[in-house]
């Protein structure tokens, strides 16, 4: 009588395609690799390597797909999905869209072309809206942002809190006109939006807010204009990192000093914005939690395909500086 892989799966009681990663050292759970060594073990199976590499539909390789690797918080999180993956003995293949949907739809084509294991992916809103309308030959979990509900595993933080946190940081230190700038290519962008308006509309305060490229140069063009304005705002809130920065640089060309004639606060807790005049206020993400999240989910949807998805939300943390101030009227 001949074992095969299936004979071992009943004995471990678990799916063939279990057994199978458990031969070719893929990406199981500890418990259930024991189950199929003693299962192995006990059935007495000898895997037929030749065959089974013959068979292979995977390539041991997690996909990432990032919207800009330049912006900090995605260098952060490809560190943390690339240690989790040498972890497991897989390669990671890393693709940068800039936030360009066509560059992005060439990516997942690349992506079906090298038979990944798995996606780690944080797509464009355009992308992103349709998601639920795409197939994939592998699982996807989305990171940073979440797309519709219910269409793939996802890990993100709650974006829409973390702005109202910010909103009224800077309403109890006395700002009561602040200008919201937020990146117009991401999902993320749109809710941490939602949560600024949301907590200025609470105050009787009017939301001020500009979109422009998730960038340091947009933004930096963009507030000096909004600066050159004779009625501007003394206070600023930008959804990430590198809009923050862009909001520093159009303060240091106007010669403004932070936070005597501007305040600022936003998102990211980049190793530059403890350096900014007296430190910038910012929330802090969970970058290396993101990435450490995502590929766990990863693994167990490999293990569970037929498992409802999942999304795991996470809370940033709000790091007070002294970019805020205290500026006692409107």
């Amino acid at each position: 009588m001949t074992i095969g892989i299936k004979d071992v799966a009943k004995a471990a009681g678990v799916s063939p395609a279990t057994v199978s990663r458990v031969l070719g050292n893929g990406p199981v759970s500890s418990d259930l690799r024991e189950k199929v060594e003693a299962a192995i073990r006990s059935t007495g199976y000898r895997p037929n390597l030749s065959a089974r590499r013959l068979r292979s539909q995977h390539s041991r390789t997690i996909g990432l797909v990032v919207s800009d690797i330049r912006n900090p918080f995605f260098t952060a999180l490809s560190r943390a999905v690339e240690d989790a993956a040498y972890q497991a003995e897989m390669r990671v293949i890393l693709c940068n869209t800039d936030e360009n949907p066509a560059r992005e739809a060439m990516y997942l084509r690349l992506m079906q072309e090298e038979r990944i294991t798995g996606l780690i992916y944080a797509p464009t809103r355009t992308t992103a809206e349709r998601l639920e309308r795409m197939s994939f030959d592998f699982p996807v979990v989305l990171v940073d942002r979440a797309g519709p509900p219910g269409a793939h595993d996802s890990v993100v933080i709650d974006n829409q809190e973390a702005a109202r946190r910010l909103v009224a940081h800077l309403v109890a230190e006395g700002h009561g006109r602040i200008g919201g700038l937020f990146g117009k290519t991401s999902s993320t962008a749109l809710e941490r939006h939602q949560g600024y308006v949301a907590a200025m509309t609470e105050r009787g305060l009017t939301p001020e807010a500009r979109f422009v490229a998730p960038n340091a140069e947009a933004a930096a063009e963009e507030v000096g204009r909004w600066l050159g304005e004779a009625d501007h705002p003394r206070a600023f809130l930008t959804s990430n990192g590198l809009l923050l920065l862009g909001v520093v640089k159009a303060a240091r060309a106007r010669g403004l000093a932070i936070p005597g004639d501007i305040a600022m606060a936003g998102f990211d807790n980049d190793i530059w914005t403890e350096l900014v005049g007296p430190g910038l206020t910012v929330i802090e993400q969970p970058v290396a939690e993101i990435g450490r999240t995502a590929m766990q989910l990863l693994f167990e949807r490999l293990d569970h395909p037929d498992m409802a998805p999942r999304k795991v939300v996470l809370s940033g943390r709000l790091i007070e500086r002294g970019s805020v101030g205290a500026r006692r009227v409107a």
